[in-house]
């Protein structure tokens, strides 16, 4: 997401930032050219139009233009203002209140709305460590009840029975009971979506909410739409009333207009973010970390939180001790680190966190960078025998033809993965040699000088 307008926008500041004085022309011409990024990416004109005025309005102060670095100067001004057009700061769920707290989702039909309200149960359940009771009152579309509680199961939730007939407002006082009864700290209740905004669904969903007295009411727009998702926002807050948006489908965005016009247009905070189809593909929408990203600044916070939340405390310490005590890194260690490169993403996805990324696009491009390389040398490491995982030197032609047959892979890349783990054998044995003192001694120089590459 945000790939072309991050790519614009940085080139126009990065022409500021090397230049030892700033004009008012010069910050004017750079302006213009986010202008064009901005509208370009399909952010409403109004938006745009806001955006730019406050910019120059700070960035052509003479504190700016006579500061030692105007350039970087001009930077931090933008991602300021970019930080207040998307919202600020994260806005929480509403989840302090007598339960069973209600959660009631809205949208459009094909918007991911019966997915998103199952990634938001598992998020709930193992975050904020809610007991979640999911409920669809989806009675028009065909297996949408049956969808949320195939849904529910893959994500450890309880789901509310099926009962055939039933209409949304009986299902809705059925759930609420249920709720009560079962102790359920959060009650979802995913509505029935239309493929467009019609009086019927406004009229059921106004009488789901009346019944239901939400504490939230949440609309997941796809973001793809661009500016519909902008109206349809506005359109549901007017006749229902809403207080939190969900985006889905970011990673499908390239420009990313409606998460850039949809806060300051609607006025309503975007609470999650959501990407593919697997039920963990859900994070909380941070305004500042998202600024960053575009600017290029990187997303460090979130990378170091999703690596909190998918590697394995005790497996990565016992690995460490493995390592420092001199018992050898074989090809079940690699299997290892591989499989929580994937869990966070793959490598690209670790790689979009980081900042200057965009710098080295092409070069990223040459290297052939593919995450599906990571399944592949998985299956590699499964193709061999447990021996041949803890004795690479076993390893000869025959027995690489037979990797490579059934990874179905040719031979090469069974070289190219074992040429790369020797390399890694090496590293392990020199952190052995040095000890964990020894390795501190001479890691913590290299840090100082920045000599470490």
């Amino acid at each position: 997401m945000f790939e072309s307008l991050s790519q614009k926008l940085t080139g126009a500041l990065d022409r500021l930032t090397r230049r030892g004085a700033l004009t008012e022309e010069d910050v004017t011409a750079a302006l213009r050219e986010v202008r064009v990024a901005l509208l370009e990416a399909d952010v409403a004109l109004p938006v745009v139009k806001d955006f730019i005025a406050q910019v120059k309005e700070r960035a052509v102060g003479q504190d700016v233009l006579r500061s030692i670095t105007p350039g970087q100067q001009v930077v931090k001004i933008v991602h300021d203002e970019l930080r207040r057009m998307l919202g600020e700061e994260a806005s929480p769920l509403a989840l302090a209140a007598v339960p069973p707290v209600v959660l009631l989702m809205l949208g459009l039909q094909g918007s991911g709305k019966t997915t998103t309200s199952a990634k938001l149960a598992k998020r709930l359940q193992e975050v904020e460590k809610k007991k979640v009771l999911l409920a669809s009152l989806d009675v028009r579309r065909p297996a949408a009840q049956e969808q949320l509680a195939v849904l529910a199961e893959q994500v450890g939730a309880a789901c509310l029975p099926i009962v055939a007939g039933q209409q949304p407002e009986a299902i809705t006082r059925r759930a609420l009971e249920s709720a009560r009864l079962g102790g359920f700290d959060v009650l979802i209740l995913d509505t029935a979506g239309r493929l467009s905004i019609d009086e019927e669904l406004m009229a059921e969903a106004a009488l789901v909410r009346d019944i239901a007295t939400p504490q939230e009411s949440l609309l997941v727009v796809d973001a793809m739409t661009g500016q519909d998702a902008v109206n349809t926002a506005k359109l549901f807050d007017e006749k229902i009333g809403v207080t939190g948006l969900i985006l889905t489908r970011i990673d499908g965005d390239a420009r990313g207009g409606a998460a850039l016009s949809m806060r300051a247009v609607t006025g309503k905070p975007i609470k999650f973010l959501g990407t593919g189809e697997k039920v963990d593909g859900l994070e909380v929408y941070h305004p500042d970390r998202l600024a960053g990203r575009i600017l290029d600044m990187g997303d460090v916070v979130s990378l170091v939180e999703k690596a909190a939340a998918t590697i394995d405390q005790g497996a990565a310490e016992a690995m460490a001790k493995k390592m420092l005590s001199g018992k050898g890194f074989d090809f079940d260690d690699l299997f290892q680190q591989l499989e929580q490169m994937h869990k966070m993403g793959g490598l690209s996805g670790m790689l979009s966190m980081m900042p200057g990324i965009g710098k080295i696009k092409d070069q990223l491009k040459d290297a052939k960078i593919d995450d599906k390389a990571i399944k592949r040398q998985q299956a590699i490491i499964q193709s061999m025998t447990k021996i041949e995982r803890k004795n690479v030197d076993l390893i000869a032609a025959s027995r690489k033809r037979r990797i490579a047959a059934g990874a179905g892979v040719e031979v090469a890349a069974v070289n190219r993965l074992i040429k790369q783990f020797v390399e890694m054998q090496k590293v392990m044995k020199r952190l052995k040699k040095m000890g964990q003192g020894g390795f501190m001694r001479n890691i913590m120089p290299g840090l100082r000088s920045g000599g470490m590459r």
